[in-house]
């Protein structure tokens, strides 16, 4: 373990008969700042270095100059996932991440909020371009955001693996039932889901989709409370057919 300086501003110069090794865990944030300075920094060294929570944001910066390391993969996730690293330095690496790498920071407890936003939305971004196995898996093991993206997706497995996404919640699900195109699969789909089929505001956003079997509307439409049915009769998104079907459960609810 090294002395503190005098000056704790004071730039650090750490001896080169000593190996580098010795001084990763040193509680001097201007070691620590000196460390990831130096030419002799290798990977492992640099991945220990990130694992410290209690890395200074200058160390960080500092580590990111070192261009040949920061190109290494486990490295520059470790840089991006680290709770101290400037977002001019994570937000810019994120871009570069592969897809399973994007799902772990969008995960993590520890990563802040807008890394984390940051990560999903160039990982929404990829899913037009990544293959069937890899969206199957996002959907099933992803963030909410990304599996409620998952939703709208094209193949039947993938949409219904994101809807027992455990991070899927109710308001998403009637988000995307709202959507405007590609609801041909989800909506069928939900009213019959063991699950978002009782829940009330589901079966609201599904009375205006003109996807949705008209049997299990019907049956929405008795169950809904009669103000629900009344909003659901102002949805400007309703068939002619869909409105006249509520307005006739409506007046026979009313008596």
């Amino acid at each position: 373990m090294s002395e503190s300086p005098a000056n704790p501003k004071a730039p650090v110069v750490l001896p080169s008969d000593v190996p580098l090794d010795q001084f990763v865990h040193d509680p001097s944030a201007q070691v620590l700042l000196a460390v990831a300075a130096d030419p002799r920094l290798t990977e492992d060294l640099a991945l220990a270095l990130l694992k410290r929570s209690d890395l200074p944001r200058e160390a960080l910066e500092q580590l990111h100059k070192h261009k040949s390391l920061t190109k290494l993969r486990k490295v520059q996730l470790a840089l991006v996932m680290h709770p101290h690293t400037p977002r001019h330095v994570s937000v810019p690496a994120i871009r570069h991440l592969y897809v399973f790498e994007l799902m772990q920071v969008a995960l993590l407890p520890g990563v802040v909020a807008d890394v984390k936003r940051a990560a999903e939305e160039v990982l929404i971004g990829k899913l037009p371009s990544i293959s069937s196995g890899e969206r199957l898996s996002l959907a099933k093991r992803s963030s909410g955001r990304v599996a409620a993206a998952l939703l709208l997706d094209k193949e039947e497995p993938i949409m219904q693996a994101a809807l027992v996404n455990p991070q899927m919640t109710e308001a998403r699900i009637v988000r995307a039932v709202k959507a405007e195109y590609g609801t041909e699969l989800l909506a069928p789909v939900v009213c019959r889901h063991p699950k978002w089929s009782h829940r009330n505001d589901v079966k609201a956003a599904l009375l205006g989709n003109k996807f949705a079997p008209q049997a299990r509307l019907q049956q929405f439409a008795m169950e809904l409370p009669l103000s629900m049915v009344k909003d659901a009769l102002r949805n400007a998104h309703l068939t002619p057919g869909g409105k006249r079907m509520l307005q006739e459960a409506l007046e026979k609810r009313q008596g």
